[in-house]
């Protein structure tokens, strides 16, 4: 896997991944940015964020749940000395679906943490992860 970073100005970059997609980063005004894009950490939070909610969605269908949508809201907080790095993060998953069991979403959640999202599972050798989970019945 490859991306690849260019300086665009002040604090702002532009990542560009392998597989052909954009994004811009920046910093907040006060650090000399133009927030223009989200912090560089931000983007560590959303991929791992994304990497779990992927693996919930994929294990939820290949168990045949009728799995609606799938929402992670992300809290961390992060040491106050440099290396300024997460310290403890939760991951919050709003799972909706037509007759879902919340031992379902647990084992998908459990088997994402433990075993197939690579993102948590490297912050988790500096941060503490907690999980915690809301089932929804779809209409």
């Amino acid at each position: 896997m490859k991306v690849r970073v260019k300086w665009v100005e002040e604090v702002s970059f532009l990542a560009q991944s392998e597989s052909g997609h954009a994004v811009l980063m920046d910093g907040p005004p006060e650090g000399g940015g133009r927030n223009l894009g989200p912090r560089p950490m931000e983007m560590v939070l959303m991929g791992t964020a994304g990497c779990s909610a992927y693996d919930v969605i994929h294990i939820l269908k290949k168990g045949r749940a009728d799995v609606r949508d799938c929402v992670v809201d992300v809290d961390a907080e992060r040491a106050d000395t440099e290396p300024k790095v997460f310290t403890k993060i939760h991951l919050h998953y709003t799972v909706t679906g037509k007759d879902l069991k919340p031992e379902q979403v647990e084992r998908a959640i459990k088997l994402s943490a433990e075993k197939y999202c690579s993102a948590s599972i490297m912050l988790a050798k500096s941060a503490m992860i907690t999980h915690d989970f809301v089932v929804i019945e779809a209409q």
